[in-house]
Order: C-alpha cells, then structure tokens, then sequence
C-alpha cells in the first residue's frame, strides 16, 4: 500500500508542475504562488477547526492536534524554507520549458545525500557512490541538450533559479527529518499550520516586491492557478498517508515521489509540444537511473 501511495503522490506531483508551468506562462509568479497557496489553506481550514471542536476523532489520520509555542516556531522557519525553494523554482519554471525544469528538479535526493553527508556524518557506500557519478554525467549531457535550446546552464540565471530551489527544497527535507523524529512534530500540524504560515510571510512580499510593479507584471487570473494548491494539497495527504503505513521505507517513498518528472516530462511532449524530448528523455532515464542506485544503496 505504501508503494502505491508513494507512486500516486508521483502522479499529483507531476500533475502539479503542469499546473505551475501553464499558470505561469506570462504570469505574475508571486500572485500566482499566493493564490495557490491560500487555496491550501482554504481546504485545511475546516479540517483544523473541526479537530479542535472535536469533530475529528484524536485516532483519525486527518486529525491535527494543538503544538507547543516552540513547534511553531520550527514550522514557521520550514514555511520561510519551502517558501524560498517554492519563489526561486516557480521564477526558473517561468522562463524555462519544463522539460529542462524537471530533470534538474529529479536530482533533489543527490543534494538532500550530500547534506546527510555533511549534517549527519552520513557516508555512502559502494552504489550510493555510483548513483552519484551517473546522476551527474547524465546532468551534464543534460545541459549539453540545454544548449541546443540556446540555454546555457552556466550562465543562464533561470537555470540557476531552479538549481537554487532545489537545494533548499533538499534542506527542506533534511528540516523535515528533525522537525518528525527529533521534534516529534506530527505530520497534520506539520501540513497544516505551515500551509497557513506561508500565506502570513507572502503576504507583505507580495505587497512590497509586486504591488508596486503590477502594471508591468499583470497577473492573470486562471483557474489552473488554485488549482496547484489543490493537488499540492492531495499529493502531501497522499504521501504522509504512504509515511504513515505499517512497514513503510522511507529511503524509498522520498525517491520514489522523485519520479513525478517522469510525469511532468511527458505532460511537456503531449500539452506543451517542447523539443529535443528524445535526448531530454535519455538524460532523464539516466538521472534516474543514478537516483535508483542511490535508493538501492540505501536499502
């Protein structure tokens, strides 16, 4: 069940960066990022309420019970982290086709390996080492396809926008490893409360960083927009549901919702007709394939 769950939350997730992509095509990024999220928090809304009203039962799976000051304060600094991983992805995903995006975000358990490796005193071993040196040969072939789009991943800063949220989305992970077994923050709070505390920090952004340059940055209103917050919503629901099943590996769940680029790749062949998918899908495979070492390493 678990493994089943793991992939049906792949699936959303490859749904959701669809929905980014065809949301943020001409678009204003924080508005639309603003939207999306306060749809998340419309849904939760009524799930926190009626567990304090004791409507929901303290056994239930959706239950979200009440944290101490000092949770809040761990998910208000995971909020500020998902939040700058989420502005600095959504500006890459803006300007760049989402066949680059999506393989650069598919490396995302190297760099959350290489903060184990510095944070924790983890050391790979034998396979990890393998999956490493695949992932990044297949990168780099990857950014030779880049150029033929006339993206030159050294220099272009949209490349790097993605690169940079996805090593904080990497530290969001190693964040989540604390705030779950060394917090013991539990995972509804986690999802709820954070959601609702990224709406409070965008809030005055929104207002300072593009109130001021709304003429020149217009957001249009589309109805894909709310639409990410409610398959973001679905796919976390989905996966800490796979977290949550007896005999669950979670060495294996985080890379495995991983393969929602596969997802998003084929979404960017079929609704957005982006080119050289041929040589995109071979790199693709073999950042997966350096992925799946690693994961088999850590069995």
């Amino acid at each position: 069940m678990w493994f089943a769950l793991a992939l049906l939350s792949a699936l959303f997730l490859g749904f959701y960066d669809v929905l980014r992509k065809y949301s943020l095509n001409g678009n204003a990024v924080l508005p639309v990022l603003l939207v999306s999220t306060f749809t998340s928090s419309l849904m939760l809304a009524p799930v926190l309420w009626a567990s304090h009203a004791g409507l929901i039962d303290a056994d239930s799976r959706v239950y979200v019970p009440p944290i101490s000051g000092a949770m809040h304060l761990l998910l208000v600094a995971k909020a500020a982290i998902v939040l700058g991983s989420w502005i600095f992805v959504y500006y890459g995903l803006k300007h760049l086709p989402l066949s680059i995006v999506s393989p650069i975000r598919a490396t995302a358990p190297i760099w959350t390996l290489a903060g184990a490796l510095i944070i924790f005193a983890e050391r790979p071993n034998g396979l990890q080492w393998a999956g490493l040196v695949v992932t990044f040969v297949f990168f780099y072939l990857f950014s030779t396809v880049g150029r033929r789009e006339g993206i030159n991943f050294g220099a272009n800063r949209w490349v790097w926008s993605v690169v940079a949220g996805t090593l904080i989305g990497s530290a969001s992970a190693l964040f989540d490893k604390y705030i779950v077994a060394g917090a013991g923050i539990p995972r509804m709070a986690i999802l709820t409360y954070y959601s609702f505390y990224q709406v409070l920090l965008l809030v005055p952004m929104l207002m300072v960083i593009w109130w001021p340059h709304r003429r020149e940055q217009p957001f249009v209103w589309r109805w894909s927009v709310p639409c990410i917050g409610v398959v973001i919503i679905v796919a976390d629901f989905v996966y800490y549901g796979a977290i949550d099943c007896d005999g669950a590996l979670i060495s294996l769940i985080s890379p495995l919702r991983r393969s929602n680029a596969v997802v998003a790749f084929a979404m960017a062949a079929l609704i957005f007709k982006e080119r050289n998918m041929l040589r995109k899908g071979l790199c693709l495979l073999g950042i997966m394939a350096g992925i799946g070492l690693i994961v088999w390493g850590s069995l």
